[in-house]
């Protein structure tokens, strides 16, 4: 799995991800700087719920034009658990990003909220899925580890990709592996280069049961 630290500016915490291969998560709410590594761009809506804000729309706009068409990949805008209307802002700014010559080789990821593990609603964001426009599994924790299984397989089979966001502790990092996600992001490698080696250590080791199970899938 990739691993992805919110993006720090601190040296040593850096100079240890960096020897860890990870990259980082750069949020528009943020020091839009890639402090020289691969990196991915999540849309800031994180930062704005957890302040009771609303959705900046132009801190948005600004790091896509700044970091957008360098970035692994970004997350669409979304409502933080907002269910459907969730994922009805997602898809109305794909359709208006996906014209953007500067974007066109981008790709784009939908936040998946509690409330869209219906199965018509999964069918709904499966049409929109391919290698161009993936998955990042968000909502309240007990509903990112009872679905992010559902969401790596449905991902995969459009040939999409998957990831989790909020990964902090060595076991969710494993919980990733058994269902077989693509990649996470946490924010505690990157304010504490000491939690970094129980975190890389859980994410280079195998889950053979994981790994057993999605073959025989």
């Amino acid at each position: 799995m990739i691993a992805y630290a919110s993006r720090t500016g601190t040296k040593r915490n850096l100079d240890a991800l960096r020897a860890a291969g990870w990259r980082l998560l750069v949020s528009a709410r943020g020091v839009l700087r890639n402090e020289g590594f691969g990196y991915a761009l999540d849309n800031g809506a994180w930062t704005a719920f957890q302040r009771d804000e609303p959705f900046d729309v132009a801190a948005f706009e600004k790091a896509l034009k700044q970091l957008g068409a360098g970035a692994d990949w970004i997350v669409l805008p979304d409502i933080v658990m907002g269910g459907l209307p969730s994922l009805e802002l997602s898809l109305s700014w794909l359709r208006r990003v996906r014209r953007r010559k500067a974007l066109r080789e981008a790709t784009f990821l939908i936040a998946v909220q509690n409330g869209m593990e219906d199965p018509k609603v999964m069918r709904r964001i499966a049409r929109w899925l391919g290698p161009k426009c993936g998955v990042f599994v968000g909502g309240d924790t007990d509903w990112k580890l009872a679905t992010m299984p559902i969401w790596a397989r449905l991902a995969h089979s459009r040939g999409a990709i998957c990831h989790v966001g909020r990964v902090n502790t060595a076991r969710r990092i494993r919980i990733c592996e058994a269902a077989g996600v693509d990649s996470f992001d946490g924010t505690s490698a990157s304010r504490f280069a000491i939690t970094l080696r129980p975190l890389e250590l859980a994410r280079q080791q195998i889950d053979l049961e994981g790994y057993l199970a999605r073959k025989a899938a």
